[in-house]
């Protein structure tokens, strides 16, 4: 059954043709692919061009085999069980067959970089991202269509909560589901495209698309009054040049005015010869860099070079510039077969990969891998093909003494466009400045030049298909950034902080729009990694917030304030045990979540991924600002307002249903529940909206136990955080594919009740994981990260590095042992290794001698062991050859920053002579000799033998106090030493007379009874001799002899 075709469909896809403008049908329904065909038809009707190719991709699966074979096998059985009405399918197997179709997997979409199509048909919507998006419909050009293919629909407001596939990376255990925002808006967005129409799969129009209502034809441009002022200056341009060769036949092919004097630059680089040059040449999508870069390579070859070799991340990419390389060719009376020969390889899909000129002489054209950098030995002009889809590391290899054209998107829609632009290039000018300075040349003769298109030829200016992709992905949100008045700022520190509600955000409002934009603005400005899937996960992820920072804001005024900082946060932890077992048990971490997943991998930790934080995803200042502290205070402010700082609501009114509004204002679909057609549903944006800003103060904080960063490694970012008290505890070993750094995480605990917090040291319950930390990366400074820049390296392992107090002052002393000198672990310093220092230190041995010693010492050192001061300057060097292993000639190269104040920042670089390496190296190794004799002193000291010292106090008592009572002592101890002598019984034994009776009778009658005037009667004793202190009497008996007292041989009567 035939039916007639709404006229509008026809109108719009002529008018397209007509304006060089791209035009782009959704069409909801199962029956879509017979739609497919009648599009196509009306379009090649409509233009006069020759027959283009169709790009077609899909999630998984197709509905009939992209194979030629296995599509007739399919279509036979099909047959076969009566599955295919042969009426209604001719036309779309015809189109199968005919048409030159390019089928591709939403995966591999980055390999149809470069390519041009005339229609772009998507399918699965689920599988769509917004990276995607901007690589497909940039492909198509002017006059062309793109088509959206969903299945059937009960409601178009079905999309707000259809589960797309990102969705599965969004999720994590604490927060399980993700609203589709990003959905609500692209729908949205689709009502006010001047070029899309929404139809089911009978092309009925559908309300959403009322817009088109009023669609006319409009008139075809003829004759030159049709020309636009640029095009008039092209044909001038090409008037001048017609007969200058090579470049007259080359800028003949130009289709825009901006091509032209791309293809003049590079052409005057070519002819200059000079090795030492780049041309870079930046544009968004459709602007013809590819077809300039043929030309230029044309060109080349008609300049006498030989070795040309073309780069990029497929050879699938280099369609375009291939096929200009022959037109330029061609246009310089080279003829192919005959000059020249064109060779394709099947391993990348017959694509050409070489071309071989021998009209004059041997010339090569040869396509090489990005990572094959070691075979531009013999290069001459090296072409850098979509360089912004190539790793920045990969492309950095490739730069060389030769001269090199490179290409990039800036966009942002391969992820690594502003890579170039905020890395790469600045460092090429920075170089072309130092270089012109040494050579005492102007900057005409600059090694590098930089070279923009800014006018499409793919399709026509102001194409509508561009200016709605360039709207809804944000890709020219570089222009929305306003000026700030800078007598009007604030201060950090009166600036407030504000909760941005995303369900308000992406609702597609004027307001709400401008805002977003301002945002995205600013993430561009700041980051080189963003791609339009940032939009998407800004969205629609259920653990990510977002806060802004601005100034005081004037209620009375209705207009948006300037944003001064953007914030994004992403909610992680809270994980359970029994994942965190599984996890560590299988050594697999699922998506999300990635700081604690990471801290669990790195220290088999099971207890910290219950804990719950914020990760910091990106923090952008407005770059007005830059430097001015804005950063720091908005970082400051959100660790405040998850410590519950700045929020004023009490307890008992968190538990107020109304405090929850912002939060419980989930997606509530009222248009989906309606029971109504699709031709009778009206899509319209949402009302009651919560407010967009919401001041910290009036929301509820969640309740965190840290906040956490990851970045990639470099000097200012790590200044950055650790100036904002925040710790390392993980870098990769291996850097980053796309910018060539090593990711960094951060963590800086929170004040909680919840945690147990030791105050005696800076980082919490942190400091054990820190330490750890800190002592593998110092083992791994000699291998992993050997290539770290030593200044960085040292700001790691000291965060105070030009602070007044050295870290290493508040260590322990260190202990010295019986078997050497000093004895740390497992390391040791033997008297032989102190003999060879000491020879060192007297300058009577030279440094390799002791060069086994170095990396001991600077364990040893940087292990905060030894506590010895060393300048900024000594560290480094110290650091460079102890621990990277690395050599004087290494140092040497290395320009060293000196840091100022500010910590994240330097005030200047200095690089070192030799002469300064082995000064310093000698100073390094006398302080620590200086201190390990000093300590090896103390040692032999310890082991001497010492008189035990006596203290010589002063007596409270005076002289004569102390005689007179030492008198009073021995007095009394007379006494008492005269009483027991008298009253003892011992002591009168030696009072009795030895002898006999009769010898005292006859003594006494010898002097006739009477008693001489002396009272004394002498009788001999029987006592004989004495013999060692016994007395031994006649009688053979020995008695003691009491020493010292009397013992007489008279007895007194």
């Amino acid at each position: 059954m035939r039916k007639k075709v709404d006229e509008r469909i026809r109108t719009l896809i002529e008018n397209g043709v007509k304006k060089c403008h791209r035009s782009m049908f959704v069409i909801v329904g199962d029956k879509h692919h017979y739609q497919i065909v009648n599009l196509h038809h009306m379009m090649r009707q409509a233009t006069v061009k020759p027959m283009t190719s169709v790009l077609w991709c899909y999630k998984k699966n197709l509905q009939l085999s992209s194979h030629q074979k296995k599509r007739m096998k399919q279509i036979k059985k099909m047959r076969q069980r009566g599955l295919l009405d042969v009426e209604k399918e001719d036309s779309y197997l015809l189109f199968l067959d005919s048409e030159k179709i390019r089928y591709c997997y939403y995966s591999e979409t980055e390999n149809i970089l470069g390519g041009t199509y005339g229609m772009c048909v998507l399918q699965d919507f689920e599988g769509l991202t917004p990276n995607i998006l901007a690589r497909t419909i940039e492909t198509v050009e002017g006059g062309g269509l793109v088509l959206l293919l969903l299945s059937s629909l009960t409601s178009l407001t079905s999309l707000y909560t259809m589960v797309m596939d990102v969705h599965k990376r969004f999720r994590t255990e604490a927060h399980p589901c993700a609203a589709s925002r990003f959905n609500e808006r692209f729908l949205l967005s689709l009502a006010l495209c001047e070029a899309c129409i929404v139809m089911d799969d009978e092309l009925n129009i559908l309300p959403i698309s009322s817009h088109m209502w009023s669609i006319t034809p409009v008139p075809a441009l003829e004759g030159p009054g049709g020309l636009s002022e640029s095009e008039l200056e092209l044909k001038n341009l090409k008037e001048q040049l017609h007969d200058d060769f090579p470049v007259g036949p080359l800028i003949g092919k130009c289709r825009t005015l901006d091509q032209g004097k791309a293809v003049i630059s590079f052409l005057d680089a070519i002819l200059e010869k000079s090795l030492r040059m780049t041309v870079a040449l930046t544009a968004a999508r459709g602007r013809g860099k590819s077809a300039a870069l043929g030309l230029a390579i044309a060109g080349a070859v008609a300049g006498g070079y030989s070795n040309i070799f073309v780069t990029a991340p497929s050879p699938e990419n280099l369609k375009t510039l291939f096929e200009f390389i022959s037109k330029g060719l061609e246009a310089l009376d080279y003829k192919e077969h005959t000059h020249y020969e064109l060779i394709r390889n099947p391993d990348y899909k017959n694509a050409t990969t070489r071309v071989n000129v021998f009209k004059q002489h041997r010339q090569t054209i040869q396509y090489i891998q990005p990572q094959d950098h070691e075979k531009l030995s013999q290069v001459e002009l090296l072409v850098i093909d979509e360089a912004a889809a190539i790793p920045l590391p990969v492309v950095t290899s490739l730069l060389g003494p030769y001269m090199i054209f490179l290409s990039s998107t800036v966009n942002g829609y391969e992820g690594t466009g502003r890579s170039l632009s905020l890395k790469l290039f600045s460092k090429l000018e920075a170089e072309n400045h130092l270089l012109a300075k040494k050579d005492d040349k102007s900057l005409s003769g600059s090694l590098f030049r930089k070279i923009e298109l800014n006018e499409s030829i793919r399709y026509a200016v102001k194409d509508p298909i561009e200016s709605w992709l360039h709207g809804l992905l944000c890709l020219d949100a570089t222009n929305q950034i306003p000026r700030l008045n800078s007598s009007g700022l604030p201060p950090p520190s009166e600036c407030d902080l504000y909760y941005v509600n995303r369900d308000t955000l992406f609702s597609y409002h004027k307001e709400s729009e401008i805002f977003l934009q301002r945002m995205m603005a600013l993430y561009v400005s700041s980051h080189y990694k963003n791609s339009p899937n940032d939009l998407q996960l800004m969205a629609d992820a259920p653990a990510h917030h977002l806060f802004v920072m601005l100034g005081k804001v004037d209620e009375s005024k209705n207009q948006l304030p300037d944003i001064l900082c953007v914030i994004q946060v992403c909610l992680e932890g809270q994980i359970s045990r029994e994942s965190v077992i599984k996890s560590l048990s299988h050594g697999s971490q699922p998506s999300g979540d990635q700081i604690p997943w990471k801290f669990s991998e790195q220290f088999q930790d099971n207890a910290f991924p219950s804990l719950s934080g914020a990760r910091i995803v990106r923090i952008a200042v407005h770059p007005d600002i830059v430097g001015s502290r804005y950063g720091s205070a908005a970082v400051d402010l959100v660790t405040r307002y998850y410590e519950g700082q700045l929020t004023n609501i009490s307890e008992a009114e968190c538990d107020d249903p109304k405090y929850d509004e912002f939060e419980n204002a989930s997606l509530k679909v009222t248009e989906a529940a309606e029971k109504v057609s699709l031709l009778d549903e009206s899509i319209k944006r949402r009302a009651n909206l919560p407010p967009l800003l919401v001041h910290v103060q009036e929301r509820r904080p969640e309740k965190l136990h840290y906040l956490g960063v990851s970045f990639g490694l470099t000097w200012g970012l790590y200044g950055f955080w650790a100036k904002n008290k925040f710790a390392p505890f993980y870098i990769s070993q291996i850097p980053n594919a796309v910018t060539g750094e090593h990711t960094c995480m951060m963590l800086r605990p929170l004040n909680t009740d919840d945690v147990e917090l030791n105050g005696a040291n800076e980082w919490g319950f942190l400091d054990p994981f820190y330490q750890d930390f800190r002592q593998r990366f110092i083992r791994l400074l000699g291998s992993s990260f050997r290539s770290l820049h030593p200044a960085l390296a040292l700001r790691i392992l000291e965060p105070r590095v030009g602070a007044k107090k050295d870290i290493r002052a508040e260590a322990k002393e260190p202990t010295s042992t019986s078997n050497g000198v000093l004895g740390l672990e497992a390391t040791t310093l033997t008297p032989y290794d102190m003999k060879r220092l000491e020879s060192y230190t007297d300058n009577r041995m030279d440094f390799h001698l002791i060069l086994d010693l170095v990396p001991v010492l600077s364990h040893l050192f940087f292990g905060s062991k030894l506590p010895v001061e060393l300048d900024y300057i000594h560290k480094i060097i110290l650091l460079c050859i102890g621990l990277q292993n690395q050599d004087f000639t290494y140092v040497k190269g290395v320009r060293i920053p000196l840091p100022c104040r500010e910590g994240h920042r330097f005030a200047k670089e200095v690089q070192l002579s030799g002469e300064q390496i082995t000064a310093s190296i000698f100073k390094v190794m006398t302080r620590i000799y200086r201190y390990l004799y000093g300590l090896a002193t103390k040692e032999v000291e310890s082991t001497l033998p010492r008189l035990r010292e006596v203290v010589m106090l002063p007596d409270s008592r005076s002289v004569e106090d102390d005689l007179n009572d030492a008198a009073k002592q021995v007095v009394e101890k007379m006494n008492k030493e005269e009483q027991d002598y008298l009253l003892n019984p011992d002591m009168l034994k030696q009072y009795v007379i030895v002898g006999q009776e009769n010898e005292i009778e006859a003594a006494l009658l010898k002097g006739q009874g009477k008693i001489s005037s002396s009272g004394v009667v002498s009788v001999k004793s029987s006592r004989r001799k004495e013999e060692n202190g016994k007395v031994k009497f006649k009688n053979g008996k020995k008695r003691e002899n009491d020493r010292g007292k009397f013992n007489p041989k008279k007895r007194k009567v």
